[in-house]
């Protein structure tokens, strides 16, 4: 069984950065993908990641966050970041890591390790 452990979230205003942390509980495989997932306030989770990983470090961006946000491993592979930058009211969300292991590594996947998400609140 895996867990993982996010960190980071809080408020800034708009034009501001924050940078989320997601860490998987014990070494995982080599087909380690880790991705972002969010939940804009009355909506259900959205199911395409915002960003994803793959543990070769190949990343993939929604459109809506492309040039703003950074996908990263930590020194170790188990460990992920995403820097977000520029941000906006739009990216007002909870924000879920996920992982997935032997998978496609694609936005669309069917994640099978969740984390507890963390509030991240913009304001104009």
């Amino acid at each position: 069984q895996v867990q993982l452990v996010e960190s980071g979230g809080g408020s800034v205003q708009a034009g501001g950065s924050l940078r989320l942390s997601c860490q998987a509980t014990r070494t995982l495989a080599r087909t380690l993908c880790m991705a972002w997932f969010r939940q804009v306030p009355g909506k259900e989770r959205e199911g395409v990641a915002v960003a994803l990983i793959d543990y070769d470090g190949t990343t993939k961006y929604a459109d809506s966050v492309k040039g703003r946000f950074t996908i990263s491993h930590g020194d170790a592979k188990n460990t992920q970041y995403l820097q977000m930058n520029s941000l906006t009211p739009d990216d007002t969300a909870i924000y879920y890591c996920a992982a997935e292991v032997g998978g496609d590594c694609r936005p669309e996947d069917p994640f099978g390790y969740w984390g507890q998400g963390t509030q991240v609140t913009v304001s104009s």
